[in-house]
Formats: structure tokens, sequence, C-alpha cells
């Protein structure tokens, strides 16, 4: 399932109805890191649009040196085009900032209804669509469940499982119904007296005391929401509505038994079947907006004063639409990888996952068979504030701890504030299973439509990554998938800071107990590592 960190507001709602390397590459030492001071002023708009480009020492924000890079090392460089697949929901491909870094099967002749190219896919343009004209999905457990076979060792798991999840999000949607009841009613009550629908936080703080009952209880939600961050009524009307939506769809779609959403006539346990789906790569409605997001973190062109600036230059995005509303099949998942690799992708971006994977070898020996072609793969490590050396999250690249891959790395996600709450409360972790962690909390970038917004989860993290990836790949093409890994761990920032886990204040960690590299990925390090080991 897409890894993006959803209902946001979950802890709030509650609350408003109980209420109402090698160290010789770093560009700068760990001491003067750790000892840095912690920015205590919010984060101005240009920063919260930027902020995982921007450098820890000089911003005091734990992004990327994304900026730094290209100030000092990128000017004069030119570099090679890379292709970056991204295997996700659906990319809109004439999104103002993506529609000249889209791929281009040049092989293939659009519209002829003809496999011009021959490698299987009829009118494959700019990648392939596995999912078909389908889009909302059962989770796995759900299938597991749904299936009947009680001889399936994981069935009383996903049953037990299953049972847990409808209960907690049945009992959500009810909670969330009634905030949205009660958010509403305020929106309504200050519209009518303000009789304007535009009206503003400082208006709602200049409404005085003789103010009726129904106007003052609207002021005390107004006041709660403000204390939680939102700057507007409509803000969290907006929010909850959104909350509500995706509520309602987990338990129509993801945890309802009865649901069958693949529509593309083939068998997903049966990987003799490989050419399905169409090569449609856009989204079937535009709140199907998570590849395009994803894409925008990529590669959204830079420097031509739109909305938001992609970590890679040099890049053609690859659209493999594999990932629906709910979880992907591994059948999927599989031939996905192996698309992007045949058609020429020396990255490969996963921002999805699940705890749950019946054909988990199919995937396993898709990206061994990446790694043998030399194509690096970047994987979201999943939000569910769990430690996956303990919990399994699909896909991984290894069995019982033993790698069968050197190209797989697997991201956890930061927030834009260093210190202790520096890992994103959601993001999951692992001394042995998460590689390394990257900006992916309240990260901005495209949606459909020319339009941009804020999301987060290691969904952000991951393409954050796959961004440096593809910089390291087009600036010194030399070097390998393997090579190029190891670089962006061992160049990362090594921080010595305790952190909180989980989101959970009670659990505090070392930070460079959180992943097997312990440090942050920054493109500055990476690039002039990267130019050493080329050298050599």
């Amino acid at each position: 399932m897409k890894t993006i960190q959803r209902l946001s507001l979950s802890v709030a709602a509650t609350a408003i109805l109980s209420g109402c390397g090698g160290s010789s590459f770093i560009s700068t030492p760990v001491e003067n890191i750790d000892s840095s001071p912690l920015k205590v002023s919010e984060l101005t708009e240009q920063e919260k649009h930027t902020w995982g480009h921007l450098d820890l020492v000089k911003d005091t924000i734990p992004g990327m040196s994304v900026e730094k890079a290209y100030a000092e090392l990128l000017k004069k460089k030119k570099g090679n085009s890379i292709i970056v697949a991204v295997i996700d929901s659906g990319i809109d491909i004439d999104h103002e900032d993506l529609n000249d870094v889209i791929w281009t099967n040049e092989d293939e002749i659009p519209g002829n209804g003809i496999d011009d190219d021959k490698n299987g896919y009829i009118d494959d343009v700019h990648g392939w669509n596995f999912l078909g004209d389908g889009y909302d999905e059962q989770l796995e457990l759900t299938r597991i469940v749904a299936s009947g076979d009680t001889s399936n060792p994981q069935y009383a798991a996903a049953k037990a499982e299953y049972d847990e999840e409808f209960k907690k999000w049945s009992e959500r949607k009810m909670r969330y119904e009634q905030i949205y009841a009660q958010i509403k009613s305020a929106d309504e009550a200050f519209t009518k007296h303000f009789n304007k629908a535009d009206y503003t936080k400082e208006d709602i703080n200049a409404i005085g005391e003789t103010a009726n009952a129904d106007l003052k209880q609207a002021v005390q939600m107004a006041n709660f929401m403000f204390s939680n961050g939102l700057e507007s009524i409509q803000d969290a009307k907006k929010e909850i509505k959104g909350g509500l939506e995706s509520i309602t769809d987990r338990l129509n779609y993801n945890l309802n038994l009865n649901f069958n959403g693949r529509v593309t006539g083939d068998d997903a346990e049966d990987m003799s079947t490989k050419y399905y789906g169409n090569g449609n790569v856009k989204p079937v409605k535009k709140s199907e907006s998570h590849g395009t997001h994803v894409a925008g973190i990529i590669a959204a062109e830079r420097g031509n004063g739109l909305g938001a600036d992609g970590v890679a230059n040099n890049v053609k995005i690859m659209s493999v639409r594999a990932v629906p509303n709910g979880d992907e099949y591994d059948k999927d998942v599989a031939l996905a990888i192996r698309y992007a690799v045949d058609n020429g992708a020396k990255v490969i971006n996963g921002s999805f996952g699940k705890s749950y994977s019946p054909h988990s070898e199919w995937v396993r020996d898709a990206i061994k068979y990446a790694a043998d072609n030399d194509v690096v793969f970047v994987h979201a490590a999943g939000n569910d504030s769990k430690d996956v050396d303990v919990e399994s999250n699909f896909p991984d690249d290894n069995v019982n701890y033993v790698e069968v891959a050197k190209n797989y790395i697997r991201v956890g996600a930061l927030e834009p504030k260093y210190g202790s709450g520096m890992v994103a409360g959601f993001s999951n972790y692992g001394k042995k299973n998460v590689d390394v962690f990257a900006p992916g909390a309240k990260v901005y970038s495209t949606t459909p439509e020319n339009e941009y917004d804020t999301k987060g989860g290691t969904s952000m993290a991951a393409p954050a990554v796959a961004g440096v990836a593809a910089l390291i790949r087009s600036n010194f093409p030399e070097l390998s998938a393997e090579q190029v890994k190891q670089i962006i761990l061992d160049s990362g920032l090594a921080l010595n800071v305790k952190v909180v886990v989980g989101g959970d204040t009670n659990n505090v960690k070392p930070f460079s107990e959180l992943s097997t590299s312990g440090r942050i990925v920054n493109a500055y390090n990476a690039l002039i590592m990267a130019a050493k080991v080329a050298a050599k």
C-alpha cells in the first residue's frame, strides 16, 4: 500500500471529542553538527516548501544539502540523462512541473495499437499501467481472510489483525463524523456572523464576550484547532473531511471482505501471464495523487519558477502504475520492477509496502534481477511506527537477514526539526532492515492538474533518496548500483542525538540505533564521496 502518512489530525481529533561511512569525506564534522543550535523560530513559507533541500548546519534544518550541492559542486557539470522509474499510482505526466521530465519510449509509436518495440507491451509510450482502469483494492490481510483458507499459515494472524483493524477504523469513522459535524457547525456559525465565507483567524479573535452560545462554542472549537497548528477553520474542515474520506475508503474497499477491485482479467496468482493492463499511466481520478507527488520530489523541473524543485536534474521519469488504493499485488510489483529494468531505468523508486506478502519471493527475485542489471532500488520503510527488524514489511531484500541483493536502500522519514523530535513519529525503523533516513514529513511537491500540496510519509523520504541516487548516477555513470548505495549510506551525516521513536515519548533511543548506517542522507557529501570513489 502507498506509504503516505494519512490522518495527521487523528490525535487532535480524539482530543476534540474528549475535551469538547567514512568521516574523512564528511564536509561538516559530527561534533559540530551535534553541538549546533536548535532552530527555535517557525519555518518560513519558503523553508516549508524546500526544507528537504536545505543544510543542517547553515539552516538548522535536517535537509539533504541539495541546494549547497548545486551551488558548489554541480555549477559546471552537465551530467548524463538518467531514467528513474516510479512504481506507484498514476502520474500526471501533463503537469506543468513534470511534463518536460517524463520518459518517452522512442521505439514506440503512440496510439497505433502495435507493439512497435516488441517488448510485449502495446503503446507503452511513457511507461506501463499494470492496474488497468482499477484503483481501489483490498489489503493483503483482507485477501487472506476473504479466501477462507484456514490452512494458510498466515490465516490466523491475518484474521486477528483484520478483526482489530475493522473495529479500530469503524470506531474512528464515528469519531471523525462527530468532529466533522462540529467543525461544519462552527463554520456555518462564523459564516452567518461575519456574512462571508472567507473569514480569518483575526476575525474570530475579535469576537467579544457578548456572543451567543452557538458562537461561543464555535470560538472554542476554533481556538482548539489553532492550538493544534491549523491556521483556519476552513483548513480544519478540509483536513477532517479528507481524513473521513480516507477512513471510508478503508472500510469500503481495503477492509471489505466482499470487494474485488482487480479488473485486468489476469490471474494474480499466476506469473505466466505478464502482458495485461494498458499504456495509460495517468491517474484515474484527481485524488489519485501519490505517484505525482513522488515524481515531483525526484524530478520536478528545477529553476522554472513553478511550485517545486526536484532533487535531481537530468532525469526522465518512467511511470509504472502498479500501486492501488489498497495493497499492491506481488505479481504487479515483480513485473513492474522487471519492466523498469528492461526498459532502461537506472534507479527505481518504490513508495509502497505491506505486512503480508504471499509471493514475496517473486518480488525479491525481481529486486535481484535489478541488482544483476545494475539498477538501484529505493524503498520506503513504512508508516507503522514499528521496528521492521521484528515485524516484517515487504518488499525486502533478505531472507533471515541474509541479503539477496546489494542494490536495495530502505528509507525512514525525518521531520523538518533537528533534535529529539527529528524522526517522524509514523516512520518505521530498524538497525538491520532500515538503511538510512531522509526528509519525509511535511514535504511539498506536485499533485494532479497543475497543483501542489504538502504530504508526509516514508513515501516522501524514499524519492528524496532516489533523487540523490540519480544525481550520482548522472554525474558518475561509471559507478555501479552497489557503489551508489554504499556511497549514500557512508556519506550521510552520522548523528549522536537521542530521539523519540515511533512518536512515543517514553521510547527514546540514540539515532544511530534506528538504521544500519545511523545517518541522514546528504547529497553534498554523497557527490564528494562519489568523485573520490570514481577517481580510484
